[in-house]
C-alpha cells in the first residue's frame, strides 16, 4: 500500500518535472526566435572582398575612401558611397579601433557591474528589451551596421553575434540612462548669435561628457562622410559607431544631445544617436530636424541641441517616448544641460527646482554666470568656459564634479561655428588638449584626392592646450584616480589595503572639496565593518557639493543605517 502511493507520488513529482522543463525549453526557444534579429538584404556583397592598402601604420586607404591619425591623436576618417559600402568600408578601415573600443567597453562594463550573474541578467534582459530594435532603425543605417558588423571581433561572440552586438550598441546611450539614471551621459551645450556673437555668428559649444573609462576615449574618430543620398557631414565617434553624439553637415545644421531624465522604458525604439544622425544627413533648418525627430520614436529622453546656419539660431528639440516640444528662447543666447525647459516638457522636479538640489539645473546656472562674464562669444572665450571647474560664484567644489561644465570625463568636446563651416574638437585628455580646427568646405574638396597621409586640420586656427594640463592640480588628480581604484578594487577583492591611513590622507590631500574623496572612504571602512571611521568619512562628505539630492540622501541613508545599528557616533 505505502510502495503503490510512493509510486505514485514519484510517478506525479515526474510529471511536474517534466512539464517544468517542457516550459523551460519552449521559453528558451520563444527567447531565441524573439531576439533573433535577421541582416537585412543587400545588393552588392562583392565589395565584402575589398582590401585595405596600409603603407602607414597611421594610415590606411580602401577604394578613395581613407582613416589616418594626427599629430594630435585624433583618428581622421572619410568614407563615401552607399549605405552597406560604406559600414564595409568603414569597418574594414577600422577594424582594430572596432576591437579596441568594444573591448574597452566591456571592461568598463565588468568594472561597473562586477556580478557575473547580474550581468547575465543584463545580457538577457537587454537581448529581449531590443528584440525589435531593427524595426525602429531604416534601412539605410541597418545596412551600414551591418557592413561594419562585419569586421566586428568573434571573441565577444559570447555577448551576441556581431550584427546584433553593434545594432545594440547603438542603444547604450539610452539604456545607460533610462534603466539606471546613472548619469553616464550629463554634459552642457550653449550658443550665441547676434548680440551674444563677438562678430554676431552663430557659436555653438559643448561638452559630451559620457564617460566609459578613460581608455574607450582614447580612439575618437572624426568622421567625414559624403552618403550617396543627403547632406556631407561630420561627427566625432568612435570605432563601429554611426550614430552622431556632435556633428554638422555641410549646410551648417549641427546637432548635439543631452541626456534628460527618463522613466524606465518597456520596449525597443529608435537609439536617439541614430536620430541625431538622420537629422544630420538629411536636414538643413531648425524645422526640417523638428520634422525628423517627430517621425521617430524614442524610448528616452533626450534634448537635441541644433544650430542653424540658416536660421541664425540654436534651438532645443526636447523629445520624450511620448511626447515632443521645440524650445527657443527670446534671448540671443540659450542654454542645455540635462532637463527639459519648455512648458510643455518640463517635469515637476525641475520645474521649481532648487539650483544647488541638482547637477543639472547648477550647470545651467554657471554656465548663466559664465556668459554674463563673456557677454561676446568668440572660439577663446567659449573654451575657457567649456573648460571651467568651478561651482556657482566660483567656488571650488573638487575636481571631477558633476556640478562642474568641465567634469575631467568628456569624451570630447567639440565648438561650432556653422556660418563658416567650422569646427574645433578638443584632443585628449577630456577638453585639456589642444582644439584642432577643421573647415569642413576645405576638407571635403581635398578628401577624395587622398592617397597618402595629408594635414587636413588647420594649423593656424589650433587652440592651446589647457595649462591645467601641467599644474600640480591635474597630476594630483591622476593620482586621485588611481587611489579611488585601489579603493573600488579593496572592496571588491574583500582584501584591506596596506598602509590604508596613508593613503586615504594622501587621497583626502589630493582632491579635499570633492564630496565622493570622503564616499569613498566611507564606503571603504564600511565594507571592514568600521563604523566610527566611516561614520567620519560620510559626514565630511555630505558637508561638500553634492551634485545632486539623491546622492545625499543615499550618503545620509548610510549613516542612519548604522545609527539603527546602534553604532553610530552622534552626528
Amino acid at each position: 500500500m505505502n510502495s503503490s502511493k510512493g509510486y505514485k507520488i514519484l510517478k506525479k513529482v515526474g510529471k511536474l518535472v517534466f512539464w517544468l522543463a517542457a516550459i523551460i525549453i519552449v521559453l528558451i526557444i520563444i527567447f531565441k526566435i524573439t531576439t533573433k534579429i535577421t541582416p537585412p538584404e543587400v545588393s552588392n556583397p562583392e565589395i565584402e572582398h575589398l582590401q585595405v592598402n596600409n603603407p602607414d601604420a597611421n594610415f590606411r586607404e580602401l577604394d578613395g575612401n581613407w582613416l589616418q591619425k594626427n599629430d594630435f591623436g585624433l583618428w581622421e576618417m572619410y568614407i563615401k558611397g552607399e549605405a552597406y559600402e560604406r559600414g564595409i568600408i568603414n569597418g574594414k578601415l577600422s577594424k582594430d579601433l572596432i576591437y579596441k573600443q568594444e573591448d574597452a567597453f566591456v571592461n568598463q562594463i565588468k568594472v561597473m557591474i562586477p556580478s557575473e550573474s547580474y550581468l547575465k541578467f543584463l545580457k538577457s534582459f537587454i537581448a529581449f528589451f531590443n528584440r525589435n530594435i531593427d524595426k525602429h532603425i531604416i534601412e539605410e543605417y541597418q545596412k551600414e551596421i551591418y557592413g561594419i558588423s562585419q569586421s566586428a571581433s568573434e571573441k565577444f561572440n559570447f555577448i551576441g553575434p556581431n550584427y546584433h552586438r553593434i545594432l545594440n550598441y547603438h542603444a547604450a546611450h539610452d539604456i545607460g540612462h533610462a534603466l539606471q539614471n546613472m548619469n553616464l551621459v550629463a554634459c552642457t551645450a550653449f550658443s550665441g548669435w547676434d548680440s551674444r556673437s563677438a562678430d554676431s555668428s552663430l557659436i555653438i559649444g559643448r561638452n559630451f561628457d559620457f564617460y566609459v573609462g578613460d581608455k574607450f576615449a582614447e580612439d575618437k574618430i572624426i568622421l567625414f562622410c559624403s552618403p550617396e543620398k543627403g547632406h556631407q557631414f561630420m561627427i566625432v565617434t568612435w570605432g563601429g559607431m554611426i550614430g552622431a553624439t556632435s556633428g554638422m553637415n555641410n549646410q551648417g545644421l549641427t546637432v548635439t544631445l543631452n541626456a534628460a531624465k527618463s522613466d524606465i522604458p518597456f520596449g525597443a525604439a529608435t537609439p536617439v544617436s541614430l536620430v541625431a544622425r538622420e537629422i544630420l544627413q538629411y536636414a538643413s533648418t531648425i524645422e526640417e530636424a523638428f520634422e525628423i525627430a517627430k517621425k521617430r520614436k524614442m524610448f528616452v529622453s533626450e534634448s537635441l541641441f541644433i544650430g542653424s546656419a540658416k536660421d541664425g539660431k540654436t534651438a532645443t528639440i526636447e523629445k520624450s517616448p511620448d511626447d515632443l516640444a521645440l524650445f527657443e528662447t527670446e534671448n540671443d543666447y540659450i542654454i542645455c544641460s540635462n532637463h527639459f525647459q519648455s512648458t510643455e516638457m518640463q517635469k515637476e522636479e525641475f520645474a521649481d527646482a532648487n539650483i544647488p538640489d541638482y547637477a543639472t539645473t547648477y550647470r545651467l546656472e554657471r554656465v548663466e554666470e559664465l556668459l554674463a562674464e563673456n557677454p561676446k562669444l568668440d572660439v577663446n572665450n567659449v573654451v575657457q568656459i567649456l573648460r571651467d571647474q568651478k561651482g556657482l560664484d566660483n567656488e571650488n567644489i573638487g575636481m571631477g564634479n558633476e556640478k562642474a561644465v568641465n567634469q575631467l570625463i568628456a569624451h570630447h568636446s567639440i565648438i561650432f561655428k556653422p556660418e563658416e563651416l567650422k569646427v574645433w574638437v578638443s584632443s585628449s585628455p577630456f577638453q585639456l588638449g589642444e582644439y584642432i580646427c577643421y573647415d569642413l568646405n576645405k576638407v571635403f574638396e581635398e578628401a577624395k584626392n587622398i592617397v597618402k597621409p595629408t594635414i587636413i586640420y588647420e594649423e593656424n586656427l589650433s587652440i592651446p592646450a589647457d595649462t591645467f594640463l601641467y599644474s600640480k592640480d591635474y597630476t594630483n588628480f591622476v593620482r586621485f584616480k588611481e587611489i579611488r581604484t585601489q579603493i573600488q578594487a579593496a572592496i571588491k577583492s574583500n582584501i584591506r589595503i596596506v598602509e590604508e591611513d596613508y593613503l586615504f590622507n594622501e587621497i583626502m590631500e589630493l582632491n579635499p572639496e570633492f564630496f565622493e574623496t570622503y564616499v569613498y572612504i566611507g564606503n571603504y571602512f564600511k565594507h571592514f565593518n568600521e563604523p566610527d571611521k566611516s561614520v567620519l568619512a560620510f559626514q565630511k562628505a555630505i558637508t561638500k557639493e553634492i551634485p545632486n539630492i539623491y546622492q545625499k540622501d543615499n550618503i545620509v541613508e548610510k549613516l542612519n543605517e548604522l545609527k539603527e545599528l546602534d553604532k553610530l557616533i552622534t552626528y
